[in-house]
C-alpha cells in the first residue's frame, strides 16, 4: 500500500510539472473566451449592417436567367441576392459559389486589388486613401477557417481600432474582420484555450492528438490528485469537523495546495475532461439517429428558379414597408416558392413568390407532424410539443435560436429528438440519446450551461469567474511547488 500511496504521489508531481502550465492557461483563457466568444470574426448582424441596400430598380434578370448564365449543369441548391460593389447579384451555390450581376448577367471572374480597397471603403464607410492592401497568401490565426478560399486579400485601416479586413476574390465579400481589441483578446483567450497557434492548428490531425493527448493526461492527473487528497487525510477516531485543520498532512504552500485541491478538484478534472471529450475521441458522440430525410418533406422538392418571376419594385416596396431590404434569399417550403428577407432589423420577414405576400403565420403543427410521419413512417412518435422556451437541449444564452420551437420525440433504437421551426417549416436542431449525454458531459461541465443560471448572465458569469479563480488557485500552486522542487533538484545536482 506504501508503494501505491508513493507512486501516485510521484505520478501527480511530475504530471504537475509538466502540465502545470497548460492548467492555468486554459483556467485564465477560458474567462477570456466568456467575453470574446472564440476567434474574432464578422459576425452575421455587423455583415448585414454593412451591406448596401438592394436597388430592387436595377435588377433585370430573374433567377432563371441567372443560372443560365451561371452555366451550371445542376440545380443550384441555393440562390441569394444581394449587393457587390454597388451593384444587385445573384450568389448560386454553396462554397465557391458563382456570383451573377442581377443588372447585365456579368459573371463576377474575380475581385482584384481595386476592387478590393473599394469593398473595403464602402463597408467601412471611409475614404480609400486610409486603406493598405496586401495579399494574403497563407493561412495566419484569423483565417484558419477560410483556408480553403487563401488567398485572400487583406486591407488594414488607419483607425482607432487599427482594423483589419479579409476580402474573397471569389465573393467579393468581406469574410473577417479583426480590431486590435478582438486580436489581443483572442491572444489571451481563444488561441492559448483551443492550441489555435496556426503552426499547429493547421495540422489537424496533429492539433487533435495534441489536444487529446494533454487533456487526457491532465484528467489523469487530476483524478490522482482527488484519490491523493482523501488518501492523504489524517483522521483521528471521533471525528470532529472543529479538528479538521489538524487532519491535512501538509504545511506552507502545500497546505494550501491540498485545501485547494480538497475544494476545486472535482471541478478541475470535469473540466479538463470534457475538454477531452469536445475533441470526440471514439466519434461516439454523433452516431446514428434518423438523418434529416423530414428536410426534404418540408420543402417539397428542389430549388427551382424558373418558379420565381420578375421582381417588381413597386409591389416590393409596398410589402416591405419600412423594413430594410439587404439580402433575398430564394427558398423552397412545402412546395411553394418564398423569398426569405433580411434586413437590419432583428428576425427576417417570409414572403411568398407568387403572388407577393408576407406570410406572418406559422406553419400548423398538424402540418408538420403529418409531414413527419411521412418521413419516417417507422419511427413512432412518443411525444410532440410546441416549446415557448429553450429546454435543457435546444438552447440560446443570447435568445438568438427562433422559438416557439415544435419538440418532437421518436421512439425508434437512437431515441431522436427533433426540433422544428414552425415560422419556416424548417428542421433546426436534432439529437439521439448518445448526443444527449455527450451535451451533458461535455457542454454541461465545461459550460456550466445550467438553466437555474445559465440565462441570467451577470450570475452565471460571475460564479464562472470565481469557481476559475478556484481552478487557477489549485493548479498555479501545483506549478510553483513544482517548478520549486525541480529548482531545488538542479542546484543539488549542479
Amino acid at each position: 500500500m506504501i508503494w501505491l500511496r508513493k507512486t501516485l504521489i510521484l505520478t501527480h508531481r511530475y504530471l504537475g510539472i509538466v502540465l502545470g502550465v497548460f492548467f492555468v492557461v486554459w483556467f485564465v483563457s477560458g474567462i477570456g473566451i466568456m467575453y470574446s466568444k472564440g476567434m474574432p470574426r464578422l459576425t452575421p448582424e455587423l455583415r448585414l449592417e454593412r451591406l448596401s441596400p438592394i436597388d430592387l430598380t436595377r435588377v433585370r434578370l430573374t433567377p432563371s436567367e441567372a443560372a443560365e448564365r451561371a452555366g451550371s449543369n445542376r440545380p443550384p441548391g441555393r440562390i441569394t441576392l444581394l449587393t457587390i460593389l454597388d451593384r444587385p447579384a445573384y450568389r448560386l451555390g454553396g462554397g465557391r459559389a458563382v456570383t451573377v450581376f442581377a443588372d447585365n448577367g456579368e459573371v463576377l471572374k474575380e475581385v482584384g486589388q481595386a476592387e478590393a480597397l473599394r469593398v473595403a471603403g464602402q463597408f467601412m464607410n471611409i475614404s480609400e486613401d486610409t486603406l493598405h492592401y496586401a495579399l494574403q497568401t497563407e493561412v495566419d490565426e484569423w483565417t484558419l477557417a477560410q483556408r480553403r478560399q487563401m488567398p485572400l486579400h487583406r486591407v488594414t485601416v488607419d483607425d482607432a481600432s487599427h482594423t483589419q479586413l479579409y476580402i474573397s476574390p471569389q465573393s467579393g465579400e468581406v469574410v473577417v474582420l479583426t480590431t486590435r481589441g478582438s486580436r489581443a483578446l483572442a491572444w489571451i483567450a481563444a488561441i492559448p484555450h483551443w492550441l489555435y497557434f496556426t503552426k499547429l492548428r493547421v495540422h489537424d490531425k496533429l492539433w487533435q492528438q495534441v489536444v487529446l493527448w494533454t487533456s487526457g493526461i491532465g484528467s489523469i492527473s487530476a483524478l490522482i490528485g482527488i484519490i491523493l487528497g482523501f488518501i492523504q487525510l489524517r483522521f483521528s477516531r471521533p471525528f470532529r469537523f472543529s479538528k479538521i485543520s489538524s487532519y491535512i498532512p501538509y504545511a506552507g504552500w502545500m497546505r494550501w495546495h491540498y485545501i485547494t485541491g480538497f475544494i476545486f478538484g472535482i471541478l478541475t478534472l470535469t473540466w479538463v475532461f470534457s475538454g477531452y471529450l469536445s475533441m470526440e475521441p471514439w466519434e461516439w458522440f454523433s452516431e446514428g439517429g434518423l438523418g434529416d430525410d423530414v428536410r426534404a418533406t418540408f420543402t417539397g422538392g428542389p430549388l427551382d428558379p424558373g418558379s420565381y418571376p420578375s421582381m417588381d419594385p413597386a409591389a416590393w416596396q409596398q410589402q416591405l414597408g419600412g423594413h430594410s431590404l439587404k439580402e433575398v434569399e430564394f427558398a423552397r417550403i412545402q412546395g411553394d416558392s418564398y423569398y426569405v428577407v433580411r434586413g437590419t432589423e432583428p428576425g427576417r420577414l417570409l414572403i411568398r413568390a407568387n403572388p407577393l405576400e408576407i406570410r406572418r403565420e406559422p406553419f400548423s403543427v398538424e402540418l408538420l407532424m403529418s409531414q413527419v410521419k411521412e418521413a419516417y413512417p417507422d419511427a413512432p412518435v412518443l411525444e410532440s410539443r410546441l416549446l415557448s422556451g429553450y429546454d435543457a437541449y435546444y438552447r440560446d444564452q443570447d435568445a438568438g435560436a427562433p422559438l416557439p420551437v415544435l419538440r418532437v420525440k421518436f421512439g425508434d433504437p437512437d431515441q431522436t429528438w427533433f426540433y422544428i421551426d414552425p415560422a419556416m417549416s424548417q428542421l433546426v436542431g436534432g439529437f439521439t440519446w448518445r448526443s444527449r449525454i455527450e451535451r451533458w458531459l461535455y457542454h454541461g461541465f465545461h459550460s456550466l450551461d445550467f438553466s437555474f443560471w445559465y440565462y441570467n448572465r451577470t450570475v452565471w458569469s460571475t460564479g464562472i469567474i470565481l469557481l476559475s479563480l478556484g481552478g487557477i488557485a489549485v493548479s498555479g500552486l501545483g506549478l510553483f511547488l513544482g517548478i520549486k522542487r525541480v529548482l531545488r533538484f538542479m542546484k543539488v545536482a549542479f
